[in-house]
């Protein structure tokens, strides 16, 4: 049968174009770089990872100027030396994150630790595993336990090495009194030896890069401040904030957003857009909140270009999967690439 007519039936395709699917290898030996080209191959969430790793690499490869969300329970749940690695490397020139992630990052800091748990005891029913965990005195997230005893070293920790400095200061910005955390962790992690690093808020006050935590309130820091604060000239300024990040935005020749979960951070990094004069040039964003409920922790990066928070031609990609599953595999891939 000739070329000619073939194209006569031929359907008229506007969408569709030439680009199969081709089967992914998973061997023994593999990089995490090579796995990842891999799954550029294949479809659904695995080219969804692929094209996230694709513009990470390319923020990382050129001077992006990157603020970073990270929300949910990375820190207890072992997300916290990739986080505090990237700052060291200069690869986060701001960070946006919750009052519990620096709580729970303070606390491997001074000497306490996370430990393997379970969601759910064989011999029990879920309630009862949880008041069993209540009696001993033991916090659960999810699969993760904390012995309530590391919270009584926290709380020593802000009052002995923290608060006092800044209480002359009177009252301070948030990054401020992350900042001072930071040092505070690093100073005790290295005066008592502790086997793991100091951590993020560390890395971060030692690179001199900004941590923003707008809703610090929620969490055993933001607790332990209002105490305090109730015995104290020491306050906290909610606004001033928005001033030092809005400078970053508007000083940036290119901006990236790397978004891992939603809520606050997700949102606090992307309006920062809309008081700069351009928008996001690169965002990607690990997730595993849907867009149907119409709320800002599942919206979709696209969405967020209609806002004026991304650029139009900006790249974005987002990969609907656990983030401590998604972040090592981007961010390990990521630097394979540019390095």
């Amino acid at each position: 049968m000739s070329d000619d007519h073939d194209d006569a039936h031929e359907p008229h395709r506007e969408e569709f174009r030439h680009d199969p699917i081709a089967h992914a290898e998973a061997r023994a030996g593999m990089t995490v770089g090579e796995l990842v080209d891999e799954y550029g191959a294949a479809g659904i969430g695995a080219a969804d990872l692929h094209e996230a790793v694709d513009v990470y690499a390319e923020m990382l490869d050129d001077d992006v100027t990157t603020f970073f969300g990270l929300a949910g329970a990375m820190v207890p749940t072992g997300m916290r030396r990739i986080v505090a690695d990237l700052i060291r490397d200069g690869h986060i020139d701001a960070l946006v994150t919750t009052g519990a992630n620096l709580t729970h990052d303070a606390i491997e800091a001074i000497g306490g630790k996370h430990h393997h748990g379970s969601e759910e005891a064989p011999d029990k029913t879920p309630r009862e595993h949880d008041e069993r965990l209540r009696d001993e005195q033991v916090d659960r997230i999810y699969n993760v336990y904390l012995p309530q005893e590391h919270f009584a070293l926290f709380e020593n920790h802000l009052r002995s090495e923290v608060f006092p400095p800044l209480e002359a200061e009177g009252v301070v910005s948030i990054q401020r009194f992350t900042e001072a955390l930071g040092r505070a962790n690093s100073e005790v992690n290295a005066r008592e030896e502790i086997d793991e690093g100091p951590g993020i808020a560390a890395a971060a006050s030692e690179n001199d890069v900004p941590i923003y935590c707008p809703a610090v309130q929620d969490s055993v820091l933001g607790l332990q401040a209002w105490m305090y604060s109730q015995t104290s000239e020491f306050s906290l300024d909610a606004l001033a904030d928005m001033t030092t990040i809005t400078d970053q935005a508007f000083e940036a020749e290119e901006a990236g957003a790397v978004v891992v979960g939603g809520g606050v951070p997700k949102n606090y990094v992307l309006q920062t857009m809309l008081v700069a004069p351009d928008a996001y040039d690169y965002a990607v964003q690990l997730t595993m909140d849907p867009p149907q409920t119409g709320g800002l922790s599942g919206a979709t990066l696209d969405e967020a270009r209609s806002w004026g928070k991304l650029e139009k031609a900006a790249r974005n990609a987002s990969v609907y999967a656990d983030a401590t599953i998604t972040l090592p595999l981007v961010v390990a891939a990521a630097r394979e690439r540019i390095e």
